[in-house]
């Protein structure tokens, strides 16, 4: 009876360390995003409660189990008639988990009590709603129901409390309201990480996103998002590791699986270590849970890239099964590369309006052209100016890119062939002088067709030297043999605040994310 008692205590005891949470000594922590697809009933509560099921099924597989902290995407939970309300943490700290007053929906109750029975960190993102009345300083006009709505995240800790809350900011399009003032999202944790947060077209402002990083020194973000990829500059991984890389730091980000309407992406990001893990979905998307061990920064003092073998070569594949929607490209200023004259260029290239240039290198194997032929086509091109397209909002860009094409006019840019072709890049350097400002980030942004990821960290070189005249001098070099390359660029956000003090001269670009314009016209129908 006595060894008998012996080893049902042993064995309790190594199931309470296989699953004991990380600790502020730790080099890393466990951490999971989830890539998930919406619920297909044809009523607005069917939809939450398979949506729900699905939440709560994945936190309750044996792979959450280990986790320190989850968090589900942008718009997958609830829509504005399912709206609930949310405690404000900085009001003192709720657990919707305890609520017998019914003060909450359900759905907050069900994820708090989840984020308390598995003791882990829950970052989820839904639709709040807020009585107007309990924001009097706010002079806007209210609606009739006397309510606003919001696209919040909602962050539990392991006890089921909400500690903190986030309303997005940057809406584009969305059915939902903003916040008088600007918010900041973020939360400390039980293993010594502060985390910032932010939803999907917050990425691309200054504020709060940039503003956490630069001057808040948040070192680890989770990022919610429904986001809808655009070729060639901004598809989801593509920016994942961009922005994770421009910043340095960890990057957790949890992506809506839809993808015949471009939506997908998910993955966890090491800052210059780039990719842990990441994946772009495609067919009908997926239901599915990442995991990485991250490491803390704090503790990644000699920290080294991973290591690529050299000469690589992208993988060949069938086109995937994903709609990509296609930026503005002839609002910049470009040129045709002639891949039958030589195997190499250098070229400098400015744009007209303004006095920015860039400085190419390419260096590329033979190709075998013959009258019928089919092959990307590519070009240089520059673009130095406000992106504007139907969102409120504004960014400044400064991109020095090469970017493929399936034709030869610039039209035919930012598309994608549903094959391979044989068009091999040994080499491209890019080179430009950037002007510091009071907000930007400069990031190395590629894009390869075969799995419509990045150029992975290791296969390419990134330099900034701060020159005396309040310049960077920005070296990007592919260093790995690449074939079907979509998109190379040094890829300069200058945020809102650069583009007002710069004025409106130059010639507008279309971001095309519809984040949010197309989560409005999604809760047109959930």
């Amino acid at each position: 009876m006595l060894i008998r008692s012996a080893v049902i205590l042993g064995l309790t005891i190594l199931i309470q360390l296989s699953t004991q949470a990380s600790l502020p000594s730790d080099l890393y922590y466990n951490a999971g995003v989830v890539e998930f697809r919406t619920g297909v009933a044809l009523t607005s509560s069917g939809r939450l409660n398979d949506n729900l099921n699905g939440y709560l099924d994945i936190l309750n597989t044996a792979e959450a189990g280990d986790l320190d902290i989850v968090a589900f995407p942008e718009g997958t939970l609830n829509s504005n008639d399912q709206a609930t309300f949310v405690p404000d943490p900085t009001k003192g700290l709720i657990a919707p988990c305890d609520d017998e007053e019914n003060t909450y929906h359900d759905l907050l109750k069900q994820l708090s009590c989840a984020a308390r029975k598995h003791s882990l960190y829950l970052v989820i993102n839904l639709t709040e709603k807020e009585l107007c009345s309990s924001v009097p300083e706010d002079p806007r006009p209210c609606a009739s129901n006397d309510l606003n709505v919001y696209n919040t995240n909602v962050v539990f800790d392991r006890q089921g409390q909400v500690i903190s809350r986030y309303r997005k900011v940057h809406l584009y399009g969305e059915n939902k309201n903003s916040t008088l003032v600007p918010e900041f999202g973020w939360f400390d944790t039980d293993f010594g990480v502060r985390f910032g947060h932010f939803v999907c077209f917050d990425i691309l402002f200054y504020t709060p996103a940039q503003e956490m990083a630069d001057k808040y020194g948040i070192k680890d973000f989770v990022f919610t998002t429904m986001w809808f990829s655009q070729l060639p500059f901004l598809t989801a991984v593509q920016i994942h590791q961009a922005w994770s890389y421009g910043n340095d730091v960890n990057f957790l980000a949890a992506g809506a699986s839809n993808p015949s309407v471009g939506s997908t992406g998910s993955g966890i990001y090491n800052g210059r270590n780039g990719i842990i893990v990441a994946k772009m979905n495609t067919g009908l998307g997926e239901r599915k849970l990442y995991t990485a061990k991250v490491p803390k920064y704090e503790t990644q003092r000699h920290r080294q890239k991973r290591s690529v073998a050299p000469g690589a070569i992208t993988p060949r594949l069938t086109k995937p099964d994903i709609y990509l929607k296609r930026d503005y490209l002839q609002s910049y200023e470009s040129v045709l590369i002639d891949l039958s004259q030589g195997t190499s260029l250098k070229q400098d290239l400015c744009f007209s309006k303004t006095s920015f240039c860039c400085a190419f290198d390419l260096k590329w194997q033979p190709v075998a052209l013959t009258e019928n032929s089919t092959h990307y086509h590519y070009r240089l091109g520059v673009y130095d100016g406000i992106r504007n397209e139907v969102a409120a909002e504004i960014n400044y860009l400064k991109n020095c890119a090469l970017f493929s094409c399936i034709g030869e006019d610039i039209m035919d840019c930012g598309k994608i062939f549903d094959f391979d072709t044989d068009v091999v890049f040994e080499n491209v350097t890019i080179t430009g002088t950037y002007p510091k400002s009071d907000g930007f980030l400069l990031m190395p942004n590629s894009l390869r067709a075969a799995d419509v990821m990045p150029v992975p960290v290791g296969q390419f070189e990134w330099s900034e030297v701060e020159t005396k005249d309040n310049q960077i001098q920005v070296r990007y070099s592919l260093n790995t043999t690449t074939s079907n390359l979509l998109a190379f660029s040094i890829y300069g956000n200058y945020y809102d605040t650069y583009a007002e003090n710069k004025g409106d001269g130059a010639a507008s670009i279309g971001i095309s994310l519809l984040c949010g314009l197309v989560m409005f016209l999604l809760n047109l129908v959930l």
